[in-house]
């Protein structure tokens, strides 16, 4: 049986990357030498093939990275690494939970590290030179270890605990794991702009004036309440404008980039934020926090039915059974799985942005919002023309000619 599951682990990664490198090609080949009769009006000529030129160069970045990580999982499933990675976790304790974070501490290291090239090339190279990167090296590093100590100091109490429900209660650790997690996403939705963008960005309240008062005002009219509206120095890292909004309940906070208030007029920036105002007020951010309880209660319970299976442990090289190798297989073996519910997600997400969309149009102005729309496009060198087999698997928003005709 383990030779089934050693097959799988290899097959299911390369099908992967294989449809990967497809959706890429069929996306390559709406590329054009001229702009699109669609996109006239809206992107200049020069800027369209700027955002060709862009797009090629992630292309290849992507190639490279998918290629070399796919090369290691693969290495590391044939040459038995995970199961060598696991004999030295065991040397350095008896314990299976700290067996289990030694595990995953070693291989969540090796991954980051293997993988700081391409980041490096991407942010000093590819988006340095088409004008987005503004953040310099030592910024770079810092943010680095701001992430290994977030990691060190949330993810090792919450996987050591999922694995010490493991080890404590069988197959039924998957119901305490997930009580653990939604508590866990419940506090991350309430406090993660007052306790984890500090480390990173500097918010500041934004100052009363004009903006903020057509902000107040449309709040108002529509029966938004919001007394949290902060700037963030997003222009520390890059050059792209955003908004966004986090937090439930008295704990809902707006917040905007200094580089969107720069570029954007007053009505588009509220514009904008009517269309997040209108996924609250059309409940699509509580539907999708019960999803996304909901697929990880579910992924959790298909895991509890297949942990204690010894074959996931041998397909690895291993003779000894333990959680964390069968998480290893799992992982891989879900990813089906995954991509399945993240079409469905997909589908069901742009449908909720086109209604956020028209919730903007019918209680503030189509104008303002379609032509920031078009300016967040041109500015952010998207790609305005994607294949709909490519939107279909990797989009979770409408394209911007479907946005905009559904402005109309």
């Amino acid at each position: 049986m383990y030779n089934i599951v050693f097959l799988l682990i290899l097959i299911v990664p390369i099908a992967g990357y294989v449809l990967e490198r497809f959706l890429e090609h069929l996306n390559g080949k709406m590329w054009s030498d001229k702009l699109p009769e669609q996109l006239q009006g809206i992107c200049p000529e020069e800027d369209y093939k700027k955002s060709q030129r862009y797009e090629k160069e992630n292309k290849i970045l992507a190639f490279w990275s998918s290629t070399f990580n796919l090369t290691v999982i693969i290495l590391m499933i044939i040459l038995g690494g995970f199961s060598l990675v696991d004999n030295l976790a065991r040397q350095l304790s008896d314990n299976p939970v700290i067996t289990a974070l030694i595990f995953f501490g070693i291989i969540g290291l090796a991954s980051d590290l293997l993988n700081i090239p391409f980041g490096i090339y991407d942010t000093f190279v590819i988006e340095k030179k088409y004008g987005f990167n503004t953040m310099n090296i030592k910024t770079f590093i810092t943010d680095h270890i701001k992430s290994w100590v977030l990691a060190i100091i949330i993810g090792i109490p919450v996987l050591g605990l999922i694995t010490w429900f493991y080890y404590k209660t069988g197959t039924s650790f998957w119901l305490y794991a997930w009580g653990l997690i939604i508590a866990f996403s419940l506090f991350m939705n309430f406090f993660y702009s007052e306790l984890i963008v500090p480390l990173f960005n500097k918010q500041t309240p934004l100052e009363d004036g004009s903006l903020k008062n057509k902000i107040e005002q449309f709040a108002s009219k529509t029966g938004f309440k919001i007394s949290n509206i902060y700037v963030i120095d997003g222009s520390r890292r890059s050059t792209r404008g955003n908004a966004y909004f986090s937090g439930f309940g008295s704990k809902k906070r707006i917040v905007l980039y200094d580089t969107l208030l720069k570029e954007f007029s007053e009505e588009q920036i509220v514009a904008v934020l009517a269309h997040e105002i209108g996924h609250y007020k059309k409940k699509h951010v509580i539907i999708n926090f019960v999803s996304s309880v909901f697929i990880t209660g579910l992924m959790l319970f298909l895991l509890s039915r297949v942990i204690n299976n010894p074959d996931f442990s041998r397909a690895l090289g291993a003779e000894e059974t333990s959680f964390h190798l069968g998480l290893i297989v799992f992982g891989i073996l879900y990813s089906p799985v995954s991509m399945i519910i993240g079409l469905i997600t997909n589908i069901i997400s742009r449908k909720n942005e086109y209604a956020a969309d028209s919730f903007a149009k019918e209680n503030y102005d189509p104008e303002p919002f379609a032509e920031a729309l078009k300016k967040l496009s041109v500015k952010n060198l998207s790609n305005m023309m994607p294949h709909p087999v490519y939107v279909f698997f990797n989009y979770s928003h409408p394209t911007l000619l479907q946005r905009l005709s559904n402005l109309k």
